[in-house]
């Protein structure tokens, strides 16, 4: 665990398969109510070129329990606190600047991988901060409203590879959240993979296994210079 000069608490895992240059880096942002040793149970899945960090939210819930941002409840349905969520959207780009920094990693093959809330966020960075993120993965997970209306400039995102995946049996975040971000993430000149999986609010081995083929493929891409099919 880190936290000295750093914006947020984190964990980190080095690359295990040595490369010429800067790693890459992936940055894991866990969901509501969780930690930075969350998704980082997944990083001995994944790509071994990649140096893995993960992230601890910065609004604490109870001990050891953390959020991007605080929820409330209204019979209209749930409502973001969206003066946390802006914060930590602010928090969240400039701790990619510190660690990329930091660690000497690639400034130009950063990937965000989030789940459920640190999905939303996910999204609202690459989308608003063009340029520093060279992929996204959003699991269960949906976009902000707001966050539409602050991208600056729509053409910069142009083929940025996303991936989203979501439970079709989620009740913490019903499917149908998930169809809404992929009608308009689908407005947007991305290249998206939207992907269903019969599972609820989790990481399931199916889903994990299409995120990491895919997070290979596309580091393989940026690395080489090639297209993925």
């Amino acid at each position: 665990m880190t936290n000295r000069n750093f914006s947020l608490v984190h964990q980190v895992a080095q690359p295990k398969a040595g490369m010429a240059g800067k790693p890459p880096l992936l940055l894991l942002l866990h969901g509501f109510g969780s930690n930075e040793d969350d998704l980082f149970s997944l990083a001995p899945y994944l790509d071994e070129r990649l140096l893995i960090v993960s992230a601890r939210a910065p609004v604490m819930l109870a001990q050891m329990s953390y959020a991007w941002f605080s929820l409330g409840f209204a019979p209209e349905g749930v409502i973001v606190n969206i003066e946390e969520a802006e914060s930590s959207r602010l928090t969240i780009k400039r701790f990619i600047g510190e660690a990329v920094d930091y660690y000497q990693a690639d400034p130009d093959a950063v990937y965000l991988m989030g789940f459920s809330q640190g999905a939303m966020m996910s999204l609202a960075v690459s989308l608003t901060f063009p340029g520093t993120a060279a992929g996204v993965v959003a699991m269960s997970g949906r976009i902000l409203p707001q966050v539409i209306d602050m991208i600056p400039d729509q053409d910069a995102l142009i083929g940025l590879p996303v991936f989203v995946s979501h439970g079709t049996k989620d009740v913490v975040l019903p499917i149908h959240h998930a169809r809404d971000t992929k009608a308009r993430l689908s407005e947007l000149p991305l290249d998206m993979i939207y992907r269903e999986y019969e599972m609820g609010h989790e990481v399931s081995v199916d889903s994990l296994r299409d995120i990491t083929t895919w997070l290979s493929a596309t580091l393989d891409t940026k690395l080489k210079g090639l297209t993925v099919n």
